[in-house]
């Protein structure tokens, strides 16, 4: 496997190939300074990584023209610890998140685990499954152009009201959730900007999400309002096992866990003829372009333990977040493994009742 490193300190060059010798990794590694050097590279690469700021590009940009150039490699970022700011815009051009100082454990399970997610993804009855059907969900438009705006840390609450109210299908869904039992608190929300203060952006950004991305359902009306039901109950609880910027990426996780019904052929459950709806969901938010941690919180919210990488991230939070709102199965073996089995009786108490339970 071929690993390229842009800007970071080639004195550790050594240090990095004994750790990965060590763990039986035997890997073709090459250190350079300058990000122009990595765009000129022709030949197949494996990994590229990089911190925020190698030579000569900000590394997002350098990770964004990389994924053109070579769109089979895994994607990098190095964060330092007082990052964490930008690690969500990060999201988007790299597959994975690191911290400095690189270890060689933590590079070999993001490498692995994204080869894992390709090998699920890459399932043959999945694809055949999905080029069978003559029409795909389209990207959620609003939602991706919501992100972008975001972004920008001069963006008003004027102008995030302005964005949704070019599309007034959309609005008034996101007001009717805005005013439902989850988010209310007992007030009537009766326009966009007020529903902007009142949630703040990354509430609302998941709400444009999911009424975009549940808009076109081909189910019945009572079960889409059960499936979103289920989806935004996962998703509050989701974001609360995790902590920062992971919370985020779990709630939206949680939010498009059966993002996968809405695909025609999909299952229900692993036992079932066709392919799981869980794999057809992670299919289909990979085209549209969501960040990696996303994809795979949905691909393994049923399998977490599947995943390579340690420790309890997204697709675990997912796992424990839609189980206890389905009220099926939590894997507490996984739990165990991952050292939070205690944790467990204080999740179950966070569980929130159905929409037709609180009302």
């Amino acid at each position: 496997m071929r690993i390229v490193i842009v800007g970071e300190d080639a004195g550790r060059a050594g240090e990095l190939e004994e750790s990965l010798g060590f763990f039986g990794q035997d890997w073709n590694v090459s250190w350079l300074a300058q990000a122009d050097a990595a765009l000129s590279i022709t030949d197949p690469v494996d990994v590229f990584l990089c911190g925020l700021r190698p030579g000569g590009l900000p590394g997002t940009v350098l990770l964004s023209q990389l994924a053109a150039l070579h769109p089979q490699a895994v994607r990098i970022l190095l964060l330092d610890q007082d990052e964490d700011a930008v690690m969500l815009q990060g999201l988007d051009c790299a597959h994975r998140l690191l911290s400095r100082p690189l270890d060689a454990g933590e590079l070999i399970e993001a490498v692995d685990s994204v080869a894992e997610l390709r090998q699920v993804l890459g399932n043959e009855e999945l694809k055949q499954t999905i080029g069978r059907i003559g029409s795909l969900p389209p990207p959620p438009r609003l939602y991706l152009e919501l992100s972008r705006l975001l972004r920008d840390p001069d963006a008003s609450n004027a102008a995030i009201a302005q964005m949704l109210s070019q599309d007034p299908a959309i609005a008034a869904k996101v007001l009717r959730l805005c005013n439902s039992a989850y988010f209310s608190g007992g007030r009537e929300i009766t326009d966009i900007r007020a529903a902007v203060t009142r949630l703040g952006h990354q509430t609302l950004l998941r709400l444009v999400l999911a009424s975009e991305a549940f808009g076109p359902m081909h189910l019945g009306g009572k079960e889409r309002e059960a499936i979103q039901d289920r989806s935004l109950r996962t998703s509050r609880l989701a974001r609360r096992l995790l902590a920062g910027p992971s919370a985020e990426l779990a709630a939206t996780a949680g939010l498009l866990a059966e993002v996968g019904r809405l695909l025609p052929g999909v299952s229900g459950g692993p036992d079932q003829p066709g392919p799981h709806y869980a794999e057809a969901g992670a299919y289909l938010l990979g085209l549209w372009g969501l960040p990696m941690p996303i994809v795979e919180g949905v691909a393994f919210q049923h399998r977490p333990g599947r995943l390579k990488a340690s420790g309890f991230w997204v697709a675990g939070a997912v796992h424990v977040a839609s189980a206890l709102v389905a009220e099926t199965p939590v894997d507490e073996a996984y739990l165990r493994n991952v050292g939070v089995i205690d944790k467990l009786p204080q999740w179950r108490d966070m569980v929130e009742p159905a929409a037709a339970e609180a009302a």
